[in-house]
């Protein structure tokens, strides 16, 4: 049983959004009993800010973000040095740095990667015009042969979710990933915020979400900013199942979700669809 359920659409800008609420941006989706609110964000800096004061203010509340919170099976290993999803996520905290303005080193942190992988990825997509040694603008890795899978388990069941090693390009979420997991292991440490998969449930929990999942409702809706009907539909579908405690079946997740992460609804389509007609 959640109070209050807040779905975050993420962006991985090098720069400020528009001033004028726009597609391809940060968007909130707050849902409570009586309340429900959508919120738009230049930054992500602003966006961290703006979440780390809504968990201060207590209560149980339910987070999705939607970008990966883990990577393919082996990558934590080679890259914190344990098969540990934490570790890999004080790891990238402590590379990332990302500026109040977006300017951020994500291409840097990724080729730095592939270096030390081996020099031909696993992450690739950069603009064509900023060359970055080790960092290709296109797909050119052999996972084989870096001994990671081009995509987690829970992309492979729930296509068309992409690969989170592609970093630029029409539905990628790789430079996403990067710039969010330090947000989210920030916000958990300061909190104390389980993350879920890796973690149990708690009062306060954080999760992926993959507002996708809504997708015909999300187009039904006519929104002429679709992250602003995607935030807005799986805060409620979610904030509905809490209410009548069925959230339950959409915490399962198998094994590899300990290393890889889940996506919080993920083979349950149906029920969140089904959840947005209840009054």
């Amino acid at each position: 049983m959640f109070d209050r359920v807040i779905v975050v659409d993420w962006s991985g800008r090098g720069t400020r959004s528009p001033a004028r609420p726009s597609p391809d941006a940060i968007w909130t989706g707050l849902c409570e009993a009586g309340h429900r609110e959508e919120s738009y964000f230049r930054s992500r800096a602003e966006a961290e800010d703006w979440l780390s004061a809504r968990l201060a203010e207590g209560g149980r509340q339910l987070v999705g973000f939607d970008f990966p919170l883990g990577y393919p099976a082996g990558f934590a290993r080679r890259i914190a040095g344990r098969d540990d999803a934490y570790a890999l996520h004080v790891w990238l905290a402590g590379q990332i740095q990302d500026g109040p303005d977006n300017r951020n080193n994500r291409f840097e942190v990724a080729a730095a990667i592939n270096a030390r992988l081996g020099g031909n990825g696993p992450f690739w997509g950069r603009p064509k015009a900023k060359p970055i040694p080790h960092l290709s603008p296109f797909k050119t890795a052999d996972y084989l042969g870096l001994g990671l899978a081009e995509k987690r388990r829970v992309e492979r069941e729930n296509p068309p979710a992409k690969s989170l090693w592609q970093l630029m390009g029409a539905g990628s979420v790789g430079s996403q990933a990067l710039l969010g997991i330090p947000v989210v292991h920030r916000l958990a440490k300061a909190t104390g915020a389980r993350v879920w998969p890796f973690e149990p449930p708690g009062p306060l929990t954080l999760a992926e979400v993959y507002p996708a999942l809504l997708a015909p409702s999300v187009a039904e809706a006519g929104d002429p900013i679709p992250d602003r009907a995607q935030v807005r539909l799986l805060s409620r579908a979610l904030f509905a199942l809490a209410l009548k405690d069925r959230l339950a079946p959409l915490f399962d997740s198998p094994d590899e979700a300990a290393e890889e992460g889940w996506i919080l609804g993920a083979g349950h389509a149906g029920l969140l669809q089904e959840a947005l007609a209840w009054p």
